[in-house]
């Protein structure tokens, strides 16, 4: 079973929770109905992790209640947000969260658990355990990556980390961002039933195009309507060029809206925090967050086709 906070702890969480509150109810902002859910996908190194850090804090100074989920493998986005460190080091990422898997399923990982755990388990408590309190009220939830599709790995932290993502698709009232790992097909239709949004990033290369060509052909396959292409690292008008041609030769080009980024020297010092991008409107790439913090909003307020 997992271990409960001692009461310090317990106190010091509430009080956080209360702070979040507090700044996520300043203007009331309420999201459609239906949900307002991105899923953040592109190449390792693309600045997947920048932007939905930028998008998740714009978004809640905006006045919006944001939930930031990390399924990225490197996992760096309580760094990105601006949450201290000491606060980081103490993040267990659900994957690794023995405890809360064994009592959720019903094994542990890395016993002998043979054949039976639950394959549904009830994850309801699992922001108010572990969700861990940013600046400008955002919530973050670390998750940890899935074992590829292609392991083979029924086992009890993938049902835990499937559960969760469910888990996330019902609730209201709030953005869901979620920064994950190039492949998008482990969540499958976990995934298609919430998310409506994809952000994916590319920078100009061939290899780089390509993985975002893969991803993007999943969100459709996956029910995810509107897909927005992010070029970054843009250093000259030739490299969105060869990116549109990579694109023609790859026979993808269904995009809903296409952002390009400049390269920004600012976030390659900083990388990965962000404060420092948020206080210099010149940076091209807080301008460009702003432009796509916008265009995520306007077409969250569209029916679904």
């Amino acid at each position: 079973m997992a271990k409960p906070l001692n009461p310090k702890d317990e106190e010091r969480r509430k009080k956080l929770f209360e702070i979040a509150d507090e700044l996520r109810e300043r203007t009331k902002k309420q999201v459609p109905e239906e949900g307002f859910r991105v899923v953040i996908t592109g190449k390792g190194g693309v600045g997947k992790t920048t932007m939905t850090a930028l998008l998740a804090r714009l978004l809640a100074r905006d006045g919006y209640r944001v939930l930031a989920v990390d399924e990225d493998p490197q996992m760096n986005l309580a760094h990105a947000l601006g949450v201290p460190k000491e606060v980081r080091d103490k993040i267990i990422p659900l994957n690794r969260n023995l405890d809360y898997i064994e009592e959720k399923t019903g094994a542990r990982p890395g016993t002998n658990w043979g054949l039976y755990f639950s394959l549904t388990p009830d994850v309801r408590d699992v922001v108010d355990r572990f969700g861990v309190v940013g600046p400008d009220g955002v919530m973050l939830l670390v998750m940890g990556s899935v074992v590829q599709a292609a392991a083979g790995c029924l086992c009890p932290e993938n049902a835990l980390l499937d559960a969760v993502i469910k888990y996330i698709n019902l609730r209201k009232g709030e953005i869901i961002l979620m920064d994950t790992q190039a492949g998008l097909e482990h969540f499958g239709r976990a995934l298609a039933r919430g998310f409506k949004q994809a952000v994916i990033l590319t920078e100009p290369t061939y290899n780089s195009v390509q993985v975002a060509v893969d991803a993007a052909k999943l969100a459709r396959q996956l029910g995810i309507e509107h897909i927005h292409l992010v070029i970054n690292k843009v250093k000259k008008e030739a490299h969105v060029e060869k990116v549109e041609r990579i694109l023609n030769e790859l026979g993808f080009n269904d995009f809903t809206t296409k952002t390009v980024i400049p390269y920004d020297e600012m976030v390659e010092e900083y990388d990965p925090e962000i404060e420092a991008i948020l206080t210099n409107p010149e940076s091209p790439t807080y301008r460009k967050a702003l432009e796509l913090k916008d265009i995520l909003l306007r077409y969250a307020e569209q029916p679904e086709r």
